[in-house]
């Protein structure tokens, strides 16, 4: 419980991070932008209705080579898939960790209901890799700008 409350107050800071990055340095201090709130699904605090999925080693390791391969670029697919849909706030990796936690992903959804069947749709959980646990999670609207500011990050992919 002590790694989700962790977890839950570093996502906040990043949204912080993120709704400070993005506000024009000459913005008046009330700052208000209804088109960016409507763009962001943001209520009248500023924030929205997400739900985090901590993913865990799962009962089947998909042994080494092509099929593995295989499975983890449908993975990153995925994932960019469901952030341009504008479904996925923000996804990744955690450091290796005894206790099987993998990585996150955060979903912009209603309920955990809609965020089991986006992750059902990822090789990871299909092929038993990884198992999915599910969180509601309230939290800056912000966040749901980390999608298009990484793409300004990161560089293209060289051929």
């Amino acid at each position: 419980m002590l790694r989700i409350a962790m977890l839950t107050l570093a996502l906040g800071l990043v949204s912080t991070a993120v709704q400070a990055a993005d506000a024009p340095a000459n913005a008046p201090a009330s700052g208000f932008d209804a088109e960016l709130a409507k763009k962001t699904g943001a209520d009248e605090h500023g924030m929205r209705s997400y739900v985090l999925v901590i993913l865990k080693t799962g009962p089947k390791r998909m042994p080494d080579g092509a099929g593995r391969d295989a499975m983890f670029a449908g993975h990153f697919v995925n994932m960019e898939r469901l952030a341009k849909e504008g479904k996925m706030a923000l996804a990744g990796p955690f450091a290796k960790d005894p206790d099987g936690w993998r990585g996150l992903f955060l979903f912009a959804v209603q309920g955990i209901d809609d965020a089991k069947a986006l992750t059902e749709t990822d090789p990871v959980i299909v092929n038993g890799e990884m198992v999915a646990e599910y969180h509601a999670w309230y939290g800056s609207a912000a966040t749901m700008l980390i999608p298009e500011l990484h793409e300004k990050l990161q560089p293209p992919a060289k051929e």
